[in-house]
């Protein structure tokens, strides 16, 4: 049996369970295991942190996607059937489209293209909009696949050559579309907003899709549809919580923690992976170093680094970033055996980060329900659930608003 939508009736009550659970085992989750050499919930429930790290990498991995599996001594595998039941919502319905003509997909990357089909499938409205609005829009692939119909179309984007190539594609598809360069963090992005625009964010980080759905409720657009990412992608070191509900909660949540939603790289392929593992091994390993030259037991943020960091032998790599971090020279050391170090740790941290990651939907779960909260107590009727495989994309979550009198406007 396939797990129901989340729909206005539901929303508190979810929220509600959500906000309990993750209070609960905030020990559990908000620290992260690449920072600490030991997590503090470890002493706690030494048994499965014995058992976590007593595993490999290969078998950490081969977790990743299904980590309720796991045979783990207690409280894991209670955690991972709380975990699952309060992150899972069902498929919203899907609305069959008219074929679209093969120049639409032309210059569309095949993920970003099955991903904006997959979204545009899950549009329902009670009324068929008229004239979409394609918030950050990049070059309008999303709004064009959309008004092919003969809707109007505008698209915002901040970048002018986006707004330029966005404006040439659809010129060539005859398309009635309106590309506009425009900061939708600025005051003035109210003015392009009206009350006929269906507005339309596909991906739309952080405080960019909160400014829409605080801009669209004020402007009184009938309907939204937003498929939320990147919530840390926000300005101040903590969240602002939208909803009622979210305003009156315990859970206080910082920037950091919002990351925990984005770190699942299903979409990542092997050569990525591996670049990635090398990475995060370094780097494990230099912060071993860095305890040792600086005398401090305290993890070191590293800022983000180019490829040609990790093509050159792994000692220049360590006395580059000391350099770079301003951390005493290393001097000689037994760099094998320090990198060795790194990829044990890694294995460590992979398996430790099973738990934490337990939480991860749950987590999306509540910031996506503060957002439809929101928009329900400004007159919405909300519905909530998954656009695509997770596998397409880990951000498959799709919040459809539509206000109230309409939707009962057409049911009488």
């Amino acid at each position: 049996m396939s797990e129901p939508i989340l729909t206005s009736n539901d929303l508190l009550a979810r929220f509600q369970l959500l906000d309990a659970f993750l209070l609960e085992h905030q020990t559990l989750w908000r620290p992260r295991p690449f920072h600490h050499l030991q997590l503090p919930w470890e002493s706690e429930l030494p048994a499965l942190a014995r058992w976590l790290r007593g595993r490999t990498l290969e078998q950490a991995e081969a977790s990743h996607g299904s980590p309720w599996e796991l045979d783990a001594p207690a409280p894991f595998r209670q955690l991972a059937e709380q975990a699952r039941a309060l992150g899972t919502v069902g498929e919203l319905p899907i609305t069959a489209l008219d074929e679209r003509p093969s120049a639409f997909a032309v210059d569309v990357p095949g993920r970003k293209l099955e991903q904006i089909q997959a979204f545009a499938n899950h549009l329902q409205f009670t009324q068929a909009p008229r004239h979409w609005l394609d918030w950050c829009s990049g070059k309008g692939h999303l709004g064009r696949w959309l008004s092919h119909g003969g809707q109007q179309l505008t698209c915002l984007e901040y970048d002018p050559a986006l707004v330029e190539s966005g404006q040439a594609m659809s010129a060539r598809l005859r398309l009635n579309a309106a590309h506009l360069q425009q900061d939708v963090l600025a005051p003035d992005c109210s003015e392009r907003l009206l009350a006929e625009h269906t507005p339309v964010a596909l991906h739309a980080c952080g405080e960019l899709h909160v400014r829409l759905l605080q801009l669209a409720s004020r402007k009184g657009c009938e309907q939204l549809a937003v498929a939320p990412c990147c919530y840390n992608r926000i300005a101040g070191m903590h969240y602002q919580p939208l909803s009622d509900a979210a305003k009156a909660s315990r859970l206080i949540l910082s920037r950091d923690d919002l990351g925990l939603p984005l770190s699942e790289t299903v979409t990542a392929g092997a050569r990525v992976r591996r670049q990635r593992d090398q990475s995060m091994a370094w780097r494990l390993a230099f912060d071993l170093l860095q305890r040792r030259l600086r005398g401090i037991d305290q993890y070191l943020p590293t800022p983000s680094l180019s490829s040609d960091w990790f093509s050159k032998p792994f000692a220049a790599f360590c006395r580059d970033l000391a350099a770079l971090r301003e951390v005493p020279p290393p001097g000689d050391q037994d760099w094998a055996a320090l990198e060795a170090s790194g990829w044990q740790r890694l294995a460590a941290v992979r398996n430790l980060e099973l738990l934490r990651n337990l939480f991860r939907r749950p987590l999306e779960i509540w910031l996506l329900l503060d957002r439809a909260l929101y928009l329900h107590e400004r007159g919405y009727e909300i519905r909530l659930g998954t656009f695509c495989d997770y596998r397409l994309s880990p951000r498959n979550l799709l919040l459809l608003a539509e206000r109230d009198e309409v939707a009962h406007r057409s049911c009488g």
